[in-house]
């Protein structure tokens, strides 16, 4: 491509293939996708309509069969996997259906993980991780484990380990998949209320349609196309 796309964020013919028996496994199918700085969106499919795949290779873990990603008019595909990795942990932020909390550190320790990971010293990365703790309703929990936590705080101190580093865009994949209906509200208003107080770009990856249907824009996808 001569001329990088003037998007925040633009992904052009993603196809994605895995090997499979004699032949290949095809999940994404030439995705095309725009996103613009500080949108808010939503990808609704069913499970094994390729949206967890495209929001990985969005958000640069994981590499198309064939495609281009552009972020801010950068070919991230470009970049090798050490400048890939640092651009990530500078960027974007990542939240999954299972909180990949680590067991052994605590509520703190675990959302100071990406500011230790850039450098930053641990009072800094200390001081940062307890204000985003407190925004999240955690600061009396910021030294228990994640054994002693429940699912909805986990949850919440994954959303603040996400965002420690101040990203400029969230991906979120299935991140109320695991909650009961309750704290699963109680989540979802926490993501629209950082979109708004942090002013980045969100991006939800769901089969709930109930959730995606709350933003002002979503795309539907079935097997490795929008429908």
């Amino acid at each position: 491509m001569n001329n990088p796309p003037s998007h925040f964020l633009s992904v052009r013919n993603i196809h994605k293939s895995y090997p499979s028996g004699n032949g290949e496994l095809e999940i994404l199918r030439g995705v095309n996708m725009d996103i613009n700085g500080g949108e808010a969106l939503a990808i609704l499919g069913s499970s094994g309509a390729g949206k967890s795949t495209l929001l990985q290779i969005m958000g640069t873990l994981d590499r198309p069969t064939q495609g281009e990603v552009f972020f801010e008019g950068r070919d991230l595909l470009a970049l090798n996997d050490e400048e890939l990795s640092k651009f990530r942990n500078a960027e974007m932020g990542f939240v999954f259906q299972f909180h990949h909390l680590l067991s052994e550190f605590n509520a703190v320790e675990n959302v100071m993980i990406p500011c230790r990971v850039a450098g930053e010293s641990p009072r800094l990365a200390k001081e940062k991780a307890l204000h985003l703790l407190e925004f999240m309703g955690l600061a009396d929990r910021a030294d228990h484990y994640p054994s002693q936590l429940s699912g909805g705080e986990l949850q919440r101190v994954a959303i603040a380990r996400a965002l420690v580093r101040h990203p400029k865009i969230l991906f979120a994949d299935e991140p109320t998949g695991n909650l009961d209906s309750n704290t699963s509200a109680k989540i979802q208003e926490l993501f629209f209320r950082l979109k708004e107080e942090m002013k980045l770009a969100l991006v939800i990856v769901t089969h709930d349609l109930t959730f995606a249907t709350r933003f002002p824009k979503v795309y539907r996808m079935k097997d490795g196309l929008w429908v």
